[in-house]
């Protein structure tokens, strides 16, 4: 694992977190990404959940076991134990990491933000879309929704922060951007995001093994495609 500076600290009295930092970079990500792949694939004991995010990772255990086995320490600092070993022990792996193309459609019909985005960024709307589909996005991390991808980096040109006054509703499959970050809503809610498109596939399927379609770490390219062709895949996803 790639070896940067760290902090661990309690939420709670059953979890912890690890944090390498409070930036959006792919290097610190990475170290957030080994760390997650080595608990799950040396399942240390107690664990019960573990939660990747942009610049840490939070470990939910099980205080009640932990303090059965070890009555002499808490639960807290028997954990820490681990995590330190674990992390001592570690070294850096090549991430296998999935790459996914996402396909968009950036008619005005579905992306509400584009004109707002545009004339922002002093560009025409297929400039717009010419940036935004130019990119390899990072899956950084998965939450708000179940499902939803923070993906960066969008390019400096069409970074707009949230709308100050979020929506009450945005259509499940909707694409935006907030800042650097762009996303994909998994399921009809209320967002901020500025809209800029939206894809007919399923970003998250509870009838499904894998619910969601993304994971951390995964890499997505998106994919340009007519009214008529989302249309088309739509229909088929029913």
């Amino acid at each position: 694992m790639q070896k940067l500076n760290y902090s661990i600290y309690p939420i709670g009295d059953s979890a912890l977190t690890i944090e390498f930092g409070n930036t959006i970079r792919e290097e610190t990500n990475d170290a957030v990404m080994q760390l997650f792949h080595q608990l799950k694939k040396n399942q240390v004991a107690y664990i019960i959940d573990i939660i990747p995010a942009y610049s840490s990772i939070s470990v939910i255990y099980n205080t009640v076991a932990i303090k059965k086995s070890n009555p002499n320490i808490l639960a807290f600092d028997w954990m820490q134990q681990q995590i330190v070993k674990e992390m001592e022990l570690s070294h850096v792996n090549e991430l296998n990491r999935r790459q996914i193309t996402i396909p968009v459609c950036y008619d005005i019909t579905l992306g509400p933000d584009l004109n707002e985005v545009a004339d922002y960024a002093t560009l025409s709307i297929e400039e717009v879309i010419a940036l935004h589909t130019a990119k390899l996005y990072k899956v950084y991390m998965i939450g708000f929704l179940p499902g939803f991808p923070y993906m960066a980096t969008v390019d400096e040109k069409i970074q707009l922060p949230r709308k100050s006054q979020p929506r009450t509703k945005v259509p499940a499959g909707s694409v935006g951007i907030a800042g650097a970050q762009t996303g994909i809503y998994p399921l009809a809610s209320p967002g901020g995001w500025q809209l800029i498109g939206q894809t007919p596939l399923k970003i998250f399927d509870v009838t499904l093994e894998m619910p969601c379609l993304l994971q951390p770490g995964d890499e997505v390219r998106f994919e340009s495609i007519s009214l008529e062709a989302f249309h088309q895949i739509n229909k088929q996803q029913q």
